[in-house]
């Protein structure tokens, strides 16, 4: 049925400007602070795009790990470190236009790709039912020691921040000293 509007499409279109949106802005902005917020935006919008595709276990999971653990993370450790030096960006407008003009051919690669495959045919695919007891069996038992490096290697990056932010306060008191 062509011409018919649903409810879910004006919801995917403003999910769709909401991620690209806070995307670009993540990787637009000088202040490294705001491009984390828009990382931490950008990646709720791909979690209400798993809400739109019925997996809301996927999207809780996109919600704590991601926005929860990874992007806060970020914003700590830019709070934490505050150097300049760490993170000196030199704008190249030529690099920029090289960047966007790859962009679009990947897009319309990647389009022309998919409206030529018979992914937007309608089919009649049910779902398996899901079973959330057996995942969260298997997240304790099979997969506990990835969970456990990954709390770790997180841990880990904290301590590291925390030692760049002490090494930073040592060096200048030092300056101040001599």
């Amino acid at each position: 049925m062509t011409g018919v509007l649903h409810m879910v499409d004006p919801v995917f279109v403003g999910l769709a400007v909401m991620t690209i949106g806070s995307a670009i802005i993540a990787l637009e902005t000088k202040e490294l602070i705001y491009g984390a917020i828009g990382l931490a935006i950008s990646m709720m919008g791909i979690a209400g795009f798993f809400l739109l595709l019925d997996a809301p276990f996927v999207a809780m999971f996109q919600i704590a790990v991601y926005v929860g653990a990874v992007a806060v993370l970020i914003i700590f450790t830019v709070m934490l470190v505050r150097t300049q030096a760490l993170f000196t960006t030199k704008e190249d407008r030529k690099r920029k236009g090289a960047g966007i003009a790859l962009l679009l051919f990947i897009m319309g690669g990647a389009g022309a790709v998919l409206l030529s495959s018979s992914l937007n045919m309608q089919n009649s695919f049910t779902a398996p039912p899901v079973d959330f007891m057996a995942i969260g069996q298997e997240m304790l038992t099979y997969y506990a020691p990835v969970l456990i490096v990954l709390g770790l290697t997180l841990a880990g990056s904290v301590i590291a921040a925390l030692a760049l932010a002490r090494r930073e306060d040592v060096e200048q008191q030092n300056d101040r000293t001599n």
